[in-house]
Order: structure tokens, then sequence, then C-alpha cells
């Protein structure tokens, strides 16, 4: 014990003179936390709270491109800005000055009605209702396209939103159309004989908390990942220091004494495992007082706080574990830093840090399964929003565990062969 108190003592020696890292190992993570959580909130109230400036070139005239109209502004989400040519608008998309162009084919409304007239008539004629103001001659009436102009710029989501709730909007006006046609032609025009309101709804249902619905937010989304990538970012100086040990000398020196490689790792891992808390700490401090003074969501750690910091201690170790290996490894510190600060990012691309597994593909959700970054993001989740106990978060902990274990163990094996030659 009393060596590895002494090792440890020199690690936080060495890692208080250099001032400069510290705060780079602290402060930069939660810049970065506040930044993309500032930057993901305010998208989403663009989104829902912001009207969004919308071109609609509207060469119908007609009744369905004024129901258009209406239910687009009625959604508080647009704001409509009318175009005189379909030209002009997609000049002004492309151009990036807007979101988006929606231009209304001519004819819309009467080829729409000869459509619904075809098709009740038919349905009247198997049943001997036909009536007279139905009877058309058989013609072929074109598929009429609302086309949608989006800038280049634009993110895949937001289009589908678009796409979807459009597509909704005008599958209930031909709805309503074909109703209005059957009453009429029922000869039921004054009093309605159709409910066009729609039958199934839908509804999300939360998880709750006593008799609180729980409602996720961008800060418990965003906390335990960006925590993680700070954490496991500390691999970077960790080799670095490993590295410069060697290089230095001060190995030479130590294995002079009767010191084993275990407990020179020991101190390391103490030392980097206790900044690691740190850097979690100030990252709830960020969310619990400061998101809400700016206006973020605040972070609610009200009964979770044990269970926090147990995943948070174990996802440090792995990080340390990784980072003495490749310390170990490691001949330069050109070698260790690149290297390590390319890992890491690769470790959060596949943990979920960045781009959710679910939407990834099947192949790339299989290798996301050995990222213990993702191990440790899926436990932070498990204890934030699925308030799940310590017994469901267990199997991720020691799989995190088992990772610092091989990864420090492997490293001291390649230490001592590497002596050995």
């Amino acid at each position: 014990m009393h060596k590895l108190w002494a090792s440890t003592y020199k690690e936080m020696i060495l890692l208080t003179r250099d001032l400069g890292g510290i705060a780079i190992l602290f402060i930069m993570p939660l810049l970065l936390l506040i930044v993309i959580t500032l930057v993901q909130d305010s998208t989403f109230k663009t989104i829902s709270d912001v009207r969004i400036p919308v071109l609609l070139v509207d060469n119908d005239q007609g009744e369905v491109s004024k129901n258009i109209i209406e239910n687009l502004a009625e959604s508080n989400s647009f704001e409509i800005l009318l175009k005189n040519t379909e030209e002009e608008a997609k000049d002004a998309v492309f151009a990036g000055k807007y979101q988006l162009a929606i231009v209304i084919p001519e004819n819309l409304s009467t080829s729409l009605q000869k459509k619904v007239n075809q098709n009740v008539g038919g349905i009247l004629a198997k049943f001997g209702l036909e009536e007279d103001s139905l009877i058309t001659p058989k013609e072929t009436i074109p598929q009429k396209e609302v086309r949608l102009y989006f800038d280049p710029a634009t993110q895949v989501s937001f289009k589908s939103s678009v796409k979807n709730g459009i597509d909704k909007m005008i599958s209930k006006i031909e709805t309503q159309s074909i109703y209005k046609t059957f009453q009429t032609e029922l000869g039921e025009e004054t009093e309605p004989i159709f409910d066009t309101e729609n039958f199934i709804a839908f509804k999300e249902i939360r998880p709750t908390k006593g008799n609180k619905e729980i409602i996720p937010n961008s800060a418990q989304h965003n906390i335990p990942a960006w925590t993680l990538f700070a954490i496991f970012f500390i691999i970077v100086p960790l080799s670095i220091n490993l590295v410069k040990e060697k290089n230095q000398g001060t190995f030479v020196r130590l294995r002079t004494t009767p010191v084993n490689y275990a407990t020179v790792l020991g101190g390391k891992t103490l030392v980097y495992l206790v900044v690691c808390l740190i850097q979690f700490t100030l990252m709830l401090l960020v969310g619990i007082y400061l998101f809400p003074a700016i206006g973020l969501p605040g972070l609610d750690v009200s009964g979770k706080l044990a269970m926090l910091y147990l995943v948070a201690l174990f996802s440090g170790l792995a990080a340390i574990g990784l980072g003495l290996l490749l310390g170990t490894i490691a001949e330069t510190q050109e070698q260790a830093a690149p290297f390590g600060s390319t890992l890491v990012v690769i470790l959060a691309a596949l943990g979920g840090v960045w781009v959710p597994v679910f939407v990834m593909p099947k192949f790339m959700q299989l290798i996301s399964k050995i990222s213990p970054m993702n191990w440790g993001l899926e436990a932070f989740y498990d204890v934030f929003l699925r308030n799940m106990q310590f017994a469901e978060i267990l199997p991720r902990i020691l799989l995190l565990l088992l990772f610092f274990l091989t990864t420090t163990i492997i490293a001291i094996i390649y230490n001592q062969r590497k002596n050995a030659v």
C-alpha cells in the first residue's frame, strides 16, 4: 500500500504541474456539453415553437388549395409566403434563403372533384342509386403532384416530418371531398350524415413516477453522452503521460526499485479515476444549476445519485484501462495522441453518442455492442430515463469492469514480455 500511495502521489504531482492540461480536462467538456445542448434545444424549439417561413405557389386557386393554406396556417409551424411562379420559389429555396417551397398544381380542385364524382357514381350505380349529376363520360384523370422544394442543406428528419404532415393533410382533404359528394348526392346537404373527424387517434404513453409523468428532456440525453465522451478522452493525456515517462527514463529508474508495473498503473488509475469523477460531478452541477439559468431544461437526479456515480466510476475504469493499454504499447507521443483521439471518436460514434444506435444499419448495430462507451451510455440511460434499479444495470457495470481488467492485464503482460527481451 505504501508503494501504491507513493505511485499515486507521483501522479498527482505530475498532473498538478500542468494547470493548462487540467483546465482542458475539466473546462472543455463543460463547454462542449453546454454548446451541444443549446444547439439541440434550439433546434427543437425551432421546429415546435417558431413559425418557419414557407414559400407557396398556388396554381390551383380552388377549394383544395384554400384548405391546404388554411391547414398549414393553423398548424402554427409555418408562416406562409405566397409566390407567383414556381421558378421564383425554387430559386429562392435552392439559394438557401428559405427551407421549403410548396407548389400546388393547376386544376387540382376540379380534377379531384371529377375523380371523386367518378368513384362515388360507380359505387351508387352498384346499388342502383346512380344520380344524373354523376353520370360523366369515363375519362382518364391524370394524377396531380404537389411539388416540394427543400433547401439542399435541410436535414432528412425535417424533410420526412414535412412530407408526412402534408401527405396526411391531403389525404384528409380527399376523404372529406368523398363524404361531401356522397352527402350531396343522397340529398342530405343541410344536415351532415358523415362524421369526418378522425376515429383513430394516437396517444403517447410516458413512464410515470408516482402520479407524475416523466418527460425526457435534452439534458437527460446530452449529459450522459458527453460525460462519457469527456471521460474516455482522458485516454489521450494518460497515454501521453506513460509514453513521456518511458522516453524520459522514468521507467528505467522505477525498474531499479522493487516496484512492479501493476503498482505503477494502480497509482495512475486512482488519480485519473478521481479526475473522471470530478468531471462527472461538474457535468451534473451544470445540468442542475446552470441549465435552468440559461433557459435549458434542468436535470433531475433525485434518488439516482448513487447509481449514477456507480456508472461513472466503472465507465472511468474502462476508459483508464484503455488509456493504460495504449500508453504501454505506444512508443512515441506522436503515436499515442492522434491514435487515442481518433479511437475515442470512433468509440463515441459506435456507442451512440452522436447517432442513436437504433438508426444505424444492422451490421453497425452489432458492432456497436463491443463499444464500452455504448455500455456506459446505456447504463446512464437506464438510470436517467428508464428508472431501472441496480440489479438491472449490473450486467453493463460488469462488462465495464471486465473491460478494465482485460486491458490492464494485457498492458502488464505486454510490458513484462517487452522488458524480458
